[in-house]
């Protein structure tokens, strides 16, 4: 994990030496929808969603209508079963973005992609009944991986104010299960507000 964060890092560097502006420092904070989504050989479905949240801050490197947009993020994922089994993992997560800016009357419009990796903080399960279990992350057959890997897309609209309202969706690319037989990935969408300074 420590080499898949720092090569984001060093891609973010690198990139920004590009970018001569002074950058924008932004916070933001919203709702996540997460799912989990399963595939086993041919056979693919998603669980229920369950509803959590996010927060975390941004450096907005622009060169003329595009941006780098490297951020630092608290973010919940998970899944539910619809008959009251839950999980819910919480992650801390790197988002590199490239970020294209369309202007308009009140501020612009922006769209972007770029890769994410996360690393788990915490996973807690919750059965039918209400009782809570911890999860644990690891190799075992039962933990959760650590790592999570993804590509990470976004857009909404930032106001001269400095106020911005998004959107973002994580698609999921890593196996976050000890299972080889079962592929289960991430996939989360959000609604955020934030401000830029």
């Amino acid at each position: 994990m420590k080499k898949v964060l720092l090569s984001l890092a060093l891609v973010a560097v690198a990139a920004t030496s590009a970018f001569a502006q002074i950058p924008q420092i932004g916070i933001k904070g919203g709702v996540n929808i997460a799912k989990l989504n399963a595939s086993a050989g041919n056979i693919s479905a998603s669980t229920e969603s369950v509803t959590s949240f996010s927060a975390g801050a941004f450096v907005d490197f622009k060169l003329g209508a595009v941006s780098l947009q490297p951020g630092l993020y608290y973010t919940g994922k998970g899944g539910s079963d619809g008959n009251g089994n839950t999980i819910r993992l919480n992650y801390l997560q790197v988002p590199v973005n490239f970020v294209y800016h369309a202007p308009i009357v009140v501020g612009d419009i922006f769209f972007g992609a770029g890769p994410y990796a996360a690393y788990g903080l915490s996973a807690k399960g919750k059965d039918a009944s209400g009782v809570t279990i911890d999860g644990t992350f690891g190799d075992g057959p039962d933990d959760v991986k650590r790592t999570d890997l993804g590509l990470n897309g976004i857009a909404g609209i930032h106001l001269k104010t400095g106020l911005l309202l998004g959107i973002n969706y994580d698609l999921g690319l890593s196996n976050i299960t000890n299972d080889s037989s079962i592929s289960t990935r991430n996939r989360v969408l959000g609604f955020s507000i934030g401000y830029t300074f």
